[in-house]
């Protein structure tokens, strides 16, 4: 059964219900040359990634449950370029761009996804349980919503060493139902924790759209009980992301408690990729990728300006096709786990 057609991602705005906050939603920034050169190059790195994450899984090399990120990659570009060393990010089991968006190795993302040896967590965490503490990345979560609790005490720590970082807690539209969230909501801002909440609402929670599991379908508004103040930001346009992050970091920084991000934005893929996504029209998904698509709004912009032709763009391509194809050739030959590895890692 397909749904309404979707609607395009809302402009930036923020709400007030005379008890939190009142923000007001920033504009896009606009970009330099060289930030738009390396918000095109890492949202190419993600989507190029994904396609060939998706490849690998249909050829039987990866196994169990595997998410794919296309479409959302503005989300995590934007966001990263508002961080400093030391901030953390924490996610859920879509959680493939989220690593790349943190520098983590090609290689070593690709190998975990296949089990092997090279993977992030040594071939046994697969792709909803990677984890870099030298990267400040921590997870990727099987379970819906438990991210959000351990987000909110990575931010938690950060108040206590009084180190400015701060803590990016990512979750979607459906975990945004979750009891945990609110209790973490409620800590957060009793203690005035430096924590930005990312809803990356995508409109699906697995195979239910928002409006048929959500009362309150203003995610940025989830936070009025806990006088969080909340921002709509277009998730599928980087120079929007950056603006609320930026935002969203100075204030956690400057001690004034929790932030919420709504990030309206869309996966082009099933939620997962057993998932033939029947619940939505072929149609309402090519509208997105013709008149929203995150990597073309940016290619649009470089060609607009001259600050790039259309044969160094497609040389840009091939140099991240290189790079994942070379991750893809390590994933599919290292070596599996020696059997010893299942007694590692453990805590008793």
């Amino acid at each position: 059964m397909a749904t309404a057609a979707r609607k395009a991602p809302a402009k930036s705005k923020s709400k007030s219900d005379g008890k939190s906050p009142n923000l007001s939603a920033p504009k896009p920034v606009e970009f330099t040359k060289e930030e738009e050169l390396s918000a095109y190059r890492h949202m190419l790195l993600i989507r190029r990634f994904e396609e060939k994450a998706g490849q690998l899984y249909g050829m039987g090399f990866i196994g169990g449950f595997c998410h794919l990120y296309i479409g959302q990659e503005a989300v995590v570009t934007g966001m990263k370029m508002a961080l400093v060393e030391g901030d953390q990010m924490i996610t859920a089991y879509r959680d493939h761009g989220h690593m790349l968006a943190m520098e983590l190795s090609p290689r070593g993302v690709m190998a975990e996804l296949t089990g092997r040896r090279g993977g992030l967590s040594k071939g046994k965490g697969g792709s909803m349980h990677m984890f870099s503490k030298d990267k400040h990345f921590y997870g990727g979560h099987g379970i819906v919503g438990a991210q959000v609790s351990l987000g909110t005490g990575l931010a938690f720590a950060n108040r206590y060493r009084d180190n400015k970082n701060v803590s990016l807690t990512y979750f979607g539209d459906g975990a945004a139902n979750q009891g945990q969230v609110y209790e973490s909501f409620n800590m957060a801002s009793l203690w005035k924790l430096p924590v930005i909440y990312i809803i990356e609402n995508n409109r699906y929670a697995m195979g239910t759209s928002v409006s048929r599991s959500s009362a309150e379908t203003d995610f940025s508004n989830r936070g009025a009980s806990f006088k969080i103040p909340g921002i709509q930001v277009d998730g599928m346009d980087v120079r929007a992301v950056k603006a609320a992050g930026d935002l969203a970091a100075e204030w956690c920084r400057a001690g004034n408690g929790p932030l919420i991000l709504e990030m309206q934005t869309y996966r082009y893929r099933g939620h997962s990729m057993s998932d033939p996504a029947k619940y939505r029209s072929k149609e309402e998904v090519q509208k997105m990728r013709s008149e929203h698509d995150p990597i073309e709004q940016v290619k649009a912009r470089l060609m607009d300006k001259k600050w790039a032709s259309e044969d160094e763009l497609k040389a840009i391509d091939k140099e991240v096709r290189d790079v994942v194809a070379d991750a893809a050739e390590f994933a599919q030959n290292d070596a599996e786990p020696d059997p010893s590895e299942l007694w590692t890692d453990i805590v008793l």
